[in-house]
Formats: structure tokens, C-alpha cells, sequence
């Protein structure tokens, strides 16, 4: 440290410089988002999935436009603008299938061959209600070209898998622009390029405000408690400097920022500003004493310095608990705020620590004397431990009950829309094709034959239909497509069209007929369902978004009837899909939170141990940090908040940062013993020495979290709301339970 003390200027200098080079790296600095960030990495399904992509590609690589009419569709001029908006769809960026009522034909079988007939005649409006009865009459299109009412419909496109988020927003640029020119203003999105966007442009923002409003509320906290202008603007420039580096770093790295990047803010400024209270206090404490500033920095640096590294690589194990996760997003969250923990401790020692010595103390201390508000409100709170100790246990053992019979009540049954702000264009439009049409959500059934069976075989088409009727028989599966819509259009084609024989022929002689006029005349169509060995398919649909656990009852009873009721010796099915493994996904982050915290809290403690050197310390250090992951736990219960991945990060946060006041306080209280105190007198000491700064600390981190309460992301005002509540609840435990188990087992 002597070094540092001689070299303060140069220490500062390259700091600066640092920063400065990190302001041109934000320019580099890229945000994604994509549902395959919380696919659950090493799983089965997902490598089944990956497979499976090869010979039909993604299942959400679609977009969709639905168009509104006041009352009905059937309108000349609406008609014809919709239809001439479909006819140019093909030649938008990226769109490589486009498809809408007003460019579909039904076949009809003649003795000349097959003729088509317009599904809506747009230019004789004398045919439009033959057109509307026969659409309703068929319910082929019913709710996903066309709503029930008549009030909407839908352009379908099929865009090139995987675009990045310049392509989604070339894309949609062209589609508005489109649709503005023929005069269409009431219109809905739905599909992965539309979130891409809007969840990209949420994060932007979401950076943004919470950085603002968190800065905000920590000057306002350090200006009641400082009130020296000096000493903000230290701590501010202290804490945006190690974010700048920070975000720097991401960018130099090639880490893209993800839907979890909005905390990054203000978690670094919460636990910087944590860390440079912690620092300031003390070291303001012995310039008050009359030591000199080199000295009174040495001390600091020992007696808090050392607390201060431990909260800081406790926080980060924390946080790494969640590189336990099997989704990539909060796995990477998790490395990523550990980094910029370590980074923000690093940025506060030294370029903290020296600004502080460069500066006169007669601009940090204060002109008048401290209040006597602080040091008899911490006496009060020591002598109340002192006096009630039986209470105090017995209040903790029935807040711990309370709060674990709250986590028998968490549920999973978490729904997409969850997932998108509050009040937003793509909620709005989710929520319209939730009700209207067959919703987002994407179920494939993989189908592979076996043996010599093929896919096109009349025997393997009549289990596919088994299938394709069965989830057709629940409310939450729609649009069922499979292979076997061909066969059952040409036999309907070659019944005039009559919707009754818009199903399989009963003989296998008609269905080979079939089967060699779809190869001929409708190869493309076959391509989509059928690999070209034949011995691969798929039945694609679309689930509501009616909650996991709902939908993993539909699920279960889907697969019982395939183990059940379909000859498997001929053909296999299998459940897929991104529906399928953003849903399992849900169901491990149980597992894998319940492991990377074990392994988080058997970490702390190992530091702990090397740190105090005394089992019983150890102990009593655990119990009031296991007490607040606990009662996060019950609030998710009690409040009826779904547990999923984004949620997941609350208990990491917590268990990170909660243990910090711990340290402080033991560590304080464990430098008072060395030096001879008696266990009254050390209580006392650190309740005065250290309290203030834990008061202070866990304030700022209480209305820090309390800033995503404003947050147009319902998770994260979830989090905002957890994180805070929970994290005071912390405090008062320390407070209150840390001296009563000091003087029981001690």
C-alpha cells in the first residue's frame, strides 16, 4: 500500500485513461435477445431439437400481420388493398414464403383435371357471404388466417431462420412502411423478429433509466447523510468510472448485453457505493481522531479493507451461484456480474483510495458536528438485544416458519407475456393474437418411422391422424398442421369440394392416388412435412399462452396417448419444439438454484472460515443470511409470482449481497476482541463504528432495487420488489439477531 500512497497521481492517471477507452469501446458495445438464450443447455430435448431443425428448420422463424376492418373484411376496397399488400409480400427483405386468405385457391377436381376456385372472390362482392359461410363451414382457416368474426385477417410470412437484430428492424421497417402505404393503421405483430425488436428496444431503454435513476437516488442518499459536495461527487465518479470500465470490458470481450443487462447499473452502483461508504466511514472516523492521512488509510485499509475484499469476492460467488443454470442468459449474467463486482472493488481501492488522499480533509469532514442521532439510535438497538434475547430468537424461528411454509406455495406457472413491458405495442398484439387467433407459442411433434415404413405409407398417415385429432381435441393446441392436409385437400378436391371429405379416403387405393398427384402437383407444399427419405415428419401447431402448468398438463396427457394409443412399432413421436424447451427450462431452474446456492453458501462459508478462524463464528454467520434467501422464497409464494430464469437471479443477489453486512459486522467485531475489548464492549464498538455504515449501505441498496419498480419490464419490478424487502429484512437481522447469537454462543 506504500506504493500506492507514493504513486496517488499515476494510480488516478491510468484509471482515467482506462475510462476514457472504455467511452470509445460502448460504441461496440451490441444487445441481443432470443428465446434460445433460455433453452436449457446440455439437455436432451434441446440436442433432440437442434437435430431435428436440419431437416425443417426453426419453428418460430414467422411473422405475422393482422390487418383490422371496422366490421368485417368483407369489404371491395379492404380486400383488394390486402391483397395487393400480400401479392408484394414476397418481395420484402428476408421473407421467403408469404401467404394470406386473398391468395389462396381451393383445388376442384374436373374431368379436365384440377381447376381452383378464389377462397374469397374478392371482385364480386355478390359471393362474399358463399365465401364467409363455406370458410366458417371448413374451419380450415378459422384462427390463423381469419378470426371467428370476421374482423381480421392475417398475412403469414416465413422468414429466413435466425435474423439478427438489423435484419428484424430492416424488416419491419419495410412491413409499416407497406402498410401505411395501403392505408392500413390498425394492425398487429406478432412473431420472433417483432420481439427481437421491441425486447431489444426495452433494454435500450431500461440501461438508460435505471442508470439515471439510480444516480439520482444514491446523490440524494449521500447528500442527507454526507452533505459534502466533495465527497458525492468522489463517490459518484468513483462508481460511474468502474462501470464505464466495466461495460468497456463487455464489449472488448464480444459480450452481447441480454434482457438481465438492465441491473448491471445498478447493481455496480449500489455495491460500489456500498463498498465506498464502508471505506469513507472509516477512514473519516480517524481523520475526525486526529490521524494523520497516510495512517488513517493504512488502518482503513486493514481493519475495512480486508471486509471489504471478502463482501466483494462473497458477492461475486453470488452471483457466479448462477453459472449453475442451465439458460445461458442467466448463466452468463451471473460470470458477468461477478466481473463487474470484482472490477468495481478494484476501481474503489485504488482510484478511490487515492483520490481521497490527494484531497485536503478539510473539504471531507464535516463543518459541524456530527448528530447524536446515529450513535443513539445504534445504543438503543444494542441495548434492545441485550434486553430481549428470548424474543428476538423466538421472533426469528416464527419468521422462519412463515416464510417456509410461503415456498410451499411456489408455483411455475409462468406465461410469456410476463416477459414483455407493461402496457407495450407487443403486448397489446400478443395479447390480440392470444384471443383472436392461435397465439405464439410454437409445439412440434417430431415424427420418425420405423423399419421400412414411410411417411407417405397409408398406415403411417392414419397414425399421424390419430395424433393430429387428439391435440386438435384440447382448447390450447390450434392450427394443427401435418402431411396429411394434402391428402385429405385432394380428397376433398375430388369430392367438390365439399368440406364433409376433407379427411383421409378410407381405402388405401384412393390414398396412393393422392399421394402420387401431392408429389406431382404439390411437391413444395410435401417438402415442408416430409425429409426427402421419407422417413421424418413433423405436425406443427400453435399452444395459448395460458401458464406452464397448464400447459404441462396438456402436455403429459398428449404424451400418455402417444405411448398408449399409437403402434409404435411402426412410428415414433415426439414432443419438440422452442415451446417445449423454454418450458423445460422452467422446471430447472429449481434444481440448478437450489445447487449454485449450496455451492455458493459451502464457498462463503469456506471464506468465512479462513477469515474468522472459529466454528462458531461460522455458524452464526450463516444463520442470518440463510433467514433473508428464505423469506424470498416465501414472498414468491405468498404473492403467487411464477418461478422462472429471469426470477431465478433474485436469490443470487440476495445471497450475494446480504452476507456483505455480515462480514462488516464480524469482522468489526472480531478486530474489537484482538485489541482487548470484552464481548459488551466490542458490541458496543461495532455498533457504533460499523452500524451507521450498514444503515446507510442497505438504505441505499433498499430504494436502489426500489428504482425497477418504475420498470416497464414485470419481471424486473418483481426483482426490484424482492431484492429490496428482502435485503432489509437482512439488516434488521444482523442488527437484531447477529448480537443475541454472539452473546449465546460465544
Amino acid at each position: 500500500m506504500q506504493k500506492l500512497f507514493s504513486q496517488k497521481k499515476a494510480v488516478i492517471s491510468f484509471f482515467i485513461i482506462l475510462g476514457i477507452a472504455s467511452v470509445f469501446l460502448l460504441f461496440n458495445l451490441k444487445f441481443s435477445f432470443d428465446f434460445s438464450q433460455f433453452f436449457p443447455e446440455g439437455d436432451e430435448d434441446l440436442a433432440f431439437y437442434q437435430d431435428f431443425i436440419k431437416d425443417f428448420g426453426t419453428d418460430d422463424n414467422f411473422l405475422l400481420v393482422a390487418v383490422e376492418n371496422e366490421e368485417t373484411v368483407f369489404s371491395k376496397d379492404f380486400l383488394n388493398r390486402f391483397h395487393k399488400l400480400s401479392r408484394e409480400a414476397k418481395e420484402l427483405p428476408y421473407v421467403t414464403e408469404n401467404q394470406s386468405l386473398t391468395t389462396l385457391f381451393y383445388p376442384i377436381k374436373s374431368p379436365l383435371g384440377y381447376t381452383r376456385i378464389p377462397v374469397i372472390r374478392r371482385n364480386d362482392t355478390l359471393k362474399y357471404e358463399a365465401d364467409w359461410k363455406k370458410i366458417k363451414e371448413d374451419d380450415l382457416f378459422i384462427n390463423s388466417l381469419i378470426d371467428e368474426k370476421g374482423k381480421s385477417l392475417v398475412l403469414a410470412l416465413e422468414t429466413e431462420d435466425s435474423l439478427n437484430y438489423e435484419q428484424c428492424s430492416e424488416l419491419l421497417t419495410e412491413v409499416r412502411a407497406r402498410l401505411d402505404a395501403e392505408g392500413f393503421t390498425n394492425y398487429h405483430l406478432l412473431g420472433r423478429a417483432f420481439f427481437y425488436e421491441a425486447l431489444i428496444d426495452m433494454q435500450k431503454r431500461e440501461l438508460m433509466v435505471t442508470t439515471i435513476a439510480s444516480s439520482l437516488l444514491i446523490f440524494l442518499i449521500l447528500f442527507l447523510v454526507y452533505r459534502r459536495i466533495t465527497i458525492i461527487a468522489l463517490t459518484l465518479s468513483s462508481i460511474f468510472l468502474a462501470l464505464l470500465i466495466f461495460m468497456g470490458l463487455l464489449s472488448l470481450l464480444g459480450i452481447e448485453l441480454t434482457v438481465l443487462a438492465a441491473f448491471y447499473p445498478i447493481l455496480l452502483l449500489i455495491v460500489g457505493t456500498s463498498d465506498v461508504i464502508h471505506i469513507m466511514d472509516d477512514y473519516l472516523n480517524k481523520l475526525k481522531k486526529g490521524i494523520e492521512e497516510e495512517t488513517a488509510m493504512r488502518l482503513t485499509l486493514k481493519e475495512v479493507g480486508v471486509s471489504t475484499l471478502l463482501t466483494s469476492v462473497t458477492t461475486a460467488i453470488g452471483f457466479a451461484s448462477l453459472l449453475t443454470s442451465k439458460s445461458t442468459s442467466v448463466s452468463g449474467f451471473g460470470l458477468n456480474a461477478s466481473i463487474g463486482v470484482l472490477t468495481t472493488f478494484v476501481t474503489i481501492i485504488f482510484f478511490t483510495c487515492a483520490l481521497l488522499l490527494l484531497i485536503d480533509k478539510k473539504h471531507l469532514l464535516p463543518k459541524k458536528q456530527d448528530s447524536q442521532i446515529w450513535s443513539k439510535s445504534l445504543v438503543a438497538t444494542n441495548s434492545f438485544t441485550k434486553s430481549y434475547p428470548r424474543s428476538i430468537l423466538l421472533g426469528s424461528l416464527i419468521f422462519g416458519v412463515f416464510c417456509i411454509f410461503g415456498m410451499t406455495k411456489i408455483n411455475t406457472n409462468y406465461q410469456i407475456k410476463n416477459s414483455f413491458p407493461v402496457n407495450s405495442d407487443i403486448a397489446n398484439d400478443f395479447e390480440f393474437f392470444q384471443k383472436n387467433y392461435a397465439g405464439f407459442r410454437p409445439l412440434e411433434i417430431a415424427i420418425t418411422t420405423k423399419g421400412d415404413h414411410k411417411i407417405t405409407d397409408f398406415a403411417i398417415a392414419q397414425e399421424i391422424e390419430k395424433v393430429v385429432e387428439k391435440m386438435k381435441s384440447f382448447p390450447e393446441i390450434r392450427n394443427v398442421q401435418s402431411v396429411n392436409m394434402l391428402f385429405k385437400g385432394l380428397n376433398k378436391a375430388n369430392n367438390l369440394n365439399k368440406s364433409d371429405f376433407f379427411v383421409l379416403p378410407e381405402t388405401e387405393v384412393k390414398f396412393e392416388s393422392y399421394k402420387a398427384e401431392a408429389k406431382k402437383l404439390a411437391r413444395k407444399q410435401l417438402e415442408k412435412f416430409v425429409n426427402t427419405k421419407e422417413t421424418k415428419s413433423r405436425i406443427s401447431s400453435k399452444v395459448l399462452d395460458v401458464g406452464l402448468d397448464s400447459i404441462t398438463r396438456v402436455y403429459n396427457d398428449l404424451k400418455t396417448f402417444l405411448r398408449t394409443e399409437i403402434d409404435s412399432s411402426m412410428v415414433q413421436f415426439r414432443l419438440t419444439g422452442t415451446g417445449i424447451l423454454l418450458d423445460k427450462n422452467s422446471f430447472y431452474v429449481r434444481e440448478s438454484l437450489v445447487n449454485g446456492l449450496l455451492m455458493g453458501a459451502l464457498l462463503v462459508a469456506l471464506i468465512m472460515a479462513l477469515l474468522f478462524r472459529d466454528l462458531k463464528l461460522l455458524l452464526i454467520s450463516l444463520l442470518p443470511n440463510v433467514l433473508p434467501l428464505l423469506f424470498a422464497a416465501g414472498l414468491l409464494g405468498y404473492l403467487g409470482i411464477p418461478l422462472e430464469a429471469t426470477i431465478s437471479v433474485v436469490f443470487a443477489i440476495v445471497f450475494g449481497i446480504a452476507v456483505d453486512d455480515t462480514i462488516h459486522f464480524l469482522g468489526r467485531y472480531k478486530v474489537s476482541r484482538n485489541n482487548g475489548l470484552t464481548k459488551e464492549e466490542a458490541l458496543t464498538v461495532t455498533f457504533n463504528e460499523t452500524g451507521r455504515a450498514l444503515v446507510i449501505t442497505t438504505l441505499s441498496l433498499f430504494f436502489g432495487f426500489m428504482v425497477l419498480l418504475f420498470s416497464i419490464h414485470a419481471p424486473s419490478v418483481t426483482i426490484g420488489l424482492l431484492v429490496s424487502v428482502t435485503l432489509l429484512a437482512a439488516l434488521v437481522l444482523d442488527l437484531l439477531l447477529l448480537p443475541v447469537l454472539i452473546r449465546k454462543l460465544l
